[in-house]
Order: structure tokens, then sequence, then C-alpha cells
């Protein structure tokens, strides 16, 4: 069996979060690079001000960065707890003020794929990345570092 023994079940759910996180941060970073190639800082504003979101040009920026960025820190596996609550942020702003009171799917403006990235980033800023990532080797040398006295 696959699975038998805690060391191959850690590994597994290790596996599992490193592939969660690529695909995540994939699309995360396809969100970001679409904003700003296809509108730019001041056109992502424009759009933003026209969906009545306050301080679009703060908001534009907020999403382009840590849309782009935490999609590359998702791969990497880095600061999980921080980036990944600050995607979850992002979704839930995109919910408030794009996709309250759409359907659920995606092709009627619907919100089930920022309710996954919301949920999924919001998961790993929970659990963590896992140990194939940047967090788990930074913490890992922590907890070999001597104490000083």
């Amino acid at each position: 069996m696959l699975t038998s023994g805690p060391g191959a079940r850690a590994a597994l759910s290790d596996l599992g979060l490193l592939a969660f996180r690529v695909i995540l941060g994939i699309v995360f970073i396809a969100h970001g690079w679409q904003k700003l190639s296809e509108n730019g800082f001041g056109g992502q504003a424009d759009a933003f001000e026209s969906m009545g979101i306050p301080a679009p040009a703060v908001a534009a920026a907020f999403a382009i960065i840590i849309e782009f960025g935490g999609g590359i820190a998702l791969i990497a596996g880095v600061l999980m707890p921080i980036v990944g609550v600050l995607l979850f942020v992002d979704m839930v702003g995109a919910f408030i003020y794009v996709h309250a009171g759409t359907e659920v799917f995606v092709d009627a403006g619907g919100w089930e794929l920022i309710a996954v990235l919301g949920f999924g980033s919001l998961l790993l800023a929970i659990v963590g990345a896992g140990r194939f990532s940047l967090d788990w080797l930074v913490a890992g040398r922590k907890r070999k570092a001597p104490v000083v006295a």
C-alpha cells in the first residue's frame, strides 16, 4: 500500500501541498500578469474605479503585486502565513466588489473561482507550505541553530 506508515502519509501530504501550491501559484501569476500586461497599473486602477472599488490605484497595485508576487511565493513555499492571508483578502475584495450577488459559475460572472483561490490560499496560511518549501528549509535551520545564552 502506498500510504503504509506515518512517514509515507506525511510524504504524500507534503507532495500534495507542493502540487496544490504550484497550481494555485500558476493561476495567481496568470491573473496578476493579465492585469499588468493588459491594463498596467493605471488601466487596472481605472477598471477598479469603474467597479466602485475604493482607493482604486492602491487596490490595483495591491491586486497586481499580491497576485503576481504571491503566486511566485506560493510556488516557492515562502511566507505562507502572510502570503496566504493577503491572497485571501484579495479574493474577499473580488467577491465583495465584483462577484457578490452573482451566480456560482464563472461563465456567468460567478464566484466559484475566487472562492477556490481564496480559501485555498487561506488553507495554506493555516496549514503551511509543507516540507518541500522554503518555509520548511528556513524553519529547519532555525530549529538546528545553536541557542546563545
